[in-house]
């Protein structure tokens, strides 16, 4: 005998339900993804193409992705504005904070990081993320000396983890340290860089604006000057080595670099364009304190003995050509009278 829920069963299965398989998934490396917005479209379906503004003037090239309207990008900026100030170090926490540590220590410091940096082939991201969660953990929380080299570290290492898509191990950082430190120590002094910071790694530095400035800088050209990109990375690093540079927010390190390397490969031209000055948010007199710094740390009237900085980028196959064009173009004592002209504009 057949059962009620036996037949009902039968019945149910008579009917078959044709569904309209989806399109077969299959994995593609970034590359291959086609720029499209997140939305699965049929492909015999036609819509409408929507115009989507630029942040940009309207008389300049494309700087950003199709995908990211204008109000997204100024918020983002905004909210990038908004973290610099929320996430910053003490200026001056040497005299604040700290009981034995000098400036010049966290000079040594830096420059044996750059170091590091290099021997791991880290990104330039990496080493200013460290450097930012140095000085923001050492304006909250006491160090001796014989540890300032652990602090270091392990924010190399906490900074590695957080911009890297393979970051070196913690075995690694100790061999570095020539095994002055044990595993157990690095991790620990993690949880506690961690917990002072209350687990806020991420926060914008020089190379994150400096990024969307030279952007806007290259709006009109085919092909991105890459001397200037070079001189202003190379310039922004340098700002690591300088405690006083503190004083300075990250954007306005960015948009010095980038004034004083436009400068300095251009000098018959004014360096700071409308649209850097309406996309950056400021004017050439506010830069003046910043690019008059870093003046002196690119003709070595500061940080003079510390190497790393230099010696990194002097490896490199654009820098022969940059300095041999700052060379021929002026000495450095017209390169100051000019300066001094072009930041006094308002």
């Amino acid at each position: 005998m057949e059962t009620r829920a036996g037949a009902k069963r039968k019945r149910n299965e008579a009917v078959v339900v044709v569904e309209k398989q989806h399109p077969k998934m299959h994995r593609v490396v970034l590359g291959e993804l086609p720029n499209l917005p997140n939305l699965i479209v049929p492909e015999n379906q036609n819509l409408p193409k929507q115009k989507v503004s630029s942040w940009k003037n309207p008389n300049t090239k494309k700087l950003s992705s199709p995908q990211i309207d204008q109000h997204y990008v100024s918020d983002i900026y905004e909210h990038l504005l908004a973290m610099e100030k929320k996430k910053r170090p003490i200026v001056n926490y040497m005299d604040k904070v700290q009981l034995v540590l000098t400036a010049n220590m966290r000079q040594i410091l830096v420059d044996w990081l750059v170091d590091v940096a290099v021997e791991y082939k880290l990104l330039s991201e990496t080493l200013h993320l460290c450097v930012s969660l140095i000085d923001r953990f050492l304006s909250v929380s006491p160090v001796t000396k014989t540890k300032l080299q652990l602090v270091g570290v392990s924010s190399m290492l906490l900074a590695s983890k957080y911009e890297e898509t393979k970051p070196p191990s913690v075995g690694k950082f100790c061999r570095i340290t020539d095994n002055t430190f044990e595993k157990k120590e690095v991790v620990k002094m993690e949880a506690e860089i961690l917990e002072s910071l209350n687990f806020e790694i991420g926060n914008p530095t020089a190379i994150t604006f400096l990024k969307r400035f030279l952007s806007v800088a290259s709006a009109n050209e085919k092909t991105p000057n890459l001397k200037i990109e070079f001189l202003s990375f190379y310039l922004a690093e340098l700002s690591l080595l300088d405690y006083s540079c503190l004083r300075f927010l990250p954007s306005i390190i960015a948009a010095s670099a980038l004034f004083l390397a436009r400068f300095i490969i251009s000098p018959k031209m004014h360096p700071w364009s409308f649209s850097l000055s309406e996309w950056s948010g400021y004017k050439p007199f506010e830069l003046k304190a910043c690019v008059f710094t870093l003046h002196d740390l690119y003709f070595s009237r500061k940080a003079a003995s510390f190497r790393s900085v230099r010696d990194k980028y002097k490896q490199c196959k654009v820098n022969s050509s940059v300095w041999q064009t700052c060379h021929l173009l002026h000495m450095y004592q017209v390169i100051t009278l000019k300066i001094g002209d072009a930041v006094t504009i308002p």
